[in-house]
């Protein structure tokens, strides 16, 4: 019973998967973020009239914008594809949302997007740790840093000989 216990805490340590749970967290996260977005399709109508355009656009051209980005960075995360630079948009839009609900009284904001207080504090967490940890070897990121550095290493063998 105890060679049991040590090997399940021993195991553990040294194995800590944290490639799949990348992936997972990814993935979850990606798919968190997609049905955000098609929520916020389905009820284009109700959001556009609500919404204030930003950068002096109009709230159609802002809120189509807001999707289409959204849709993109997600499938970008969940396929581990430039992860880092995919994450910095929707992590600046969750710090505006955030700022947008602590700020106002009403929550407009919320219920436009379907959030409530707290909802995108957990998306900037995560999206700061993918930030930080990268994507891990179990995606198009790692595929292609692998490819490219296994022709850089052979062009150097064919130089050196």
């Amino acid at each position: 019973m105890t060679g049991f216990i040590k090997n399940l805490f021993l195991y553990s340590v040294g194995h800590t998967y944290s490639n799949l749970s990348r992936l997972f967290l990814r993935l979850f996260t990606g798919i968190m973020f997609l049905q955000l977005s098609i929520r916020q399709m389905l009820d284009y109508d109700a959001i556009v009239p609500n919404f204030d355009g930003f950068l002096g656009m109009s709230p159609e051209t802002s809120v189509t914008i807001l999707v289409i980005v959204e849709l993109l960075c997600a499938v970008c995360i969940m396929l581990g594809f430039l992860t880092r630079l995919a994450v910095l948009c929707p992590l600046v839009l969750m710090l505006m949302v955030e700022n947008v609900i602590m700020s106002s009284g009403k929550t407009l904001a919320a219920q436009l997007f379907n959030f409530h207080p707290g909802y995108p504090v957990m998306f900037i967490g995560i999206f700061i740790f993918m930030l930080l940890a990268g994507p891990g070897k179990i995606s198009l990121d790692y595929i292609i840093a692998a490819h490219f550095t296994e022709n850089v290493t052979d062009e150097k063998v064919l130089d050196e000989a």
